[in-house]
């Protein structure tokens, strides 16, 4: 796997543990957006872009988050404990979009990030530095929640 650009959108002041964007261009042909860069308990670590899990209300089949306690669309209350269990016991709540294959190829892609996040963020605390633009993206968001939380 060549990967021929990292992306890093560092967020600032971030209440939660989540620290950065990336975004990954594979042999220059393939971009993989909306990788997370969050704060673990061992240090940073990378989670692959995901999407919430749904199911359908038995009532109306609407669509709703497996967190939902009522349909979305016609407001029954659901069932408790409507998704599958991850192999700790858990509901599995989101799925991921991309990911590596195996663990050799997780380990390099998240060390290639990793750096490049390592990198941004040492740029970011020189005299002068200015973020890099994400136009294409959408985490002006994230940006605003920040700012609006630390008033």
């Amino acid at each position: 796997m060549n990967l021929t650009e990292i992306r890093i959108k560092l967020l600032v002041g971030q209440p939660d543990k989540l620290r950065a964007f990336a975004s990954v261009t594979v042999d220059g042909e393939l971009v993989v957006r909306d990788l997370k860069i969050i704060d673990g308990p061992e240090g940073p670590f990378v989670a692959m872009p995901s999407r919430k899990l749904c199911d359908k209300c038995s009532r109306c089949g609407g669509k709703n988050h497996l967190r939902a306690r009522f349909c979305n669309d016609c407001g029954m209350r659901l069932k408790e404990q409507r998704g599958a269990l991850d192999v700790r016991g858990k509901p599995r709540l989101y799925a991921d979009i991309a990911h590596p294959i195996h663990q050799q190829a997780r380990g390099a892609l998240e060390r290639a990030i990793l750096v490049a996040y390592r990198a941004e963020l040492e740029k970011s605390r020189q005299d002068g530095y200015v973020a890099p633009r994400f136009d294409d993206l959408d985490y002006e968001q994230y940006e605003q929640q920040a700012g609006a939380e630390g008033t």
